[in-house]
């Protein structure tokens, strides 16, 4: 036990306890690197996890999205059943065509605005060929035809109007600047009709639709 405590050699005593404790810790590092490789801290299953796994958390939103999908088809197979489909050509009963005046007499200066209106007085909405290709202003004064849009008409145009029930549309007006007009004739100088009181009738009509009577109106 004395040579334990007290180092006996012909080197110092502290050369032979500094190479005891060289020794000590050498024994204690291979002790630990043992526990480490028989252990393997890290490696074992965690248990009680909570996380879900991105499989399943895909799989539930992707049969939430599909029966949505369902809702929004059912639902427009009932609209249409229901008669909410695509709107159909408008027929004659259902749309009302009125030929319209911005006043009723006009003084010797002023020229008439001619417009017309179309109503549907359906139930369901319709699909109408309303461009001013297939309209026509005609003003007539008794059995006499005065004027009329289609004569000379220059650069027509298509339009297709959706009227939804109950709904009413007017075109712009248009001037009539109070003389005569006949088809084809067209680059001459054009008669001024007689004011003073005189009463005129404009009528309408858009493609096969006709307008709903005539309108008259007054030039002094």
């Amino acid at each position: 036990m004395s040579s334990l405590r007290h180092p006996v050699g012909p080197q110092p005593p502290s050369v032979y306890w500094r190479r005891r404790a060289v020794v000590g810790l050498g024994l204690i590092a291979v002790i630990v690197v043992i526990i480490l490789i028989v252990v393997r801290p890290g490696t074992a299953e965690p248990t009680g996890s909570t996380e879900p796994t991105p499989a399943a958390t895909d799989s539930a939103e992707g049969a939430d999205g599909d029966d949505e999908q369902s809702d929004l088809d059912a639902a427009a197979e009932e609209a249409a059943a229901e008669g909410g489909g695509a709107p159909q050509a408008c027929t004659s009963e259902q749309v009302q065509v009125t030929p319209l005046t911005d006043a009723e007499s006009y003084g010797p200066e002023s020229q008439p605005q001619l417009s017309l209106s179309l109503l549907n007085t359906g139930t369901r909405p319709c699909i109408i060929e309303a461009g001013s290709d297939v309209q026509e202003f005609l003003i007539t004064s008794g059995p006499d035809r005065i004027w009329s849009s289609r004569d000379c008409q220059v650069d027509p145009v298509a339009a297709t109007v959706v009227l939804e029930p109950g709904e009413e549309r007017s075109t712009p007006a248009i001037p009539w600047n109070r003389t005569r007009s006949e088809p084809g004739v067209c680059d001459v100088q054009r008669t001024p009709v007689p004011g003073g009181g005189a009463t005129y009738r404009l009528s309408v009509s858009v493609g096969e639709f006709a307008g709903d009577g005539d309108r008259p109106f007054l030039l002094n």
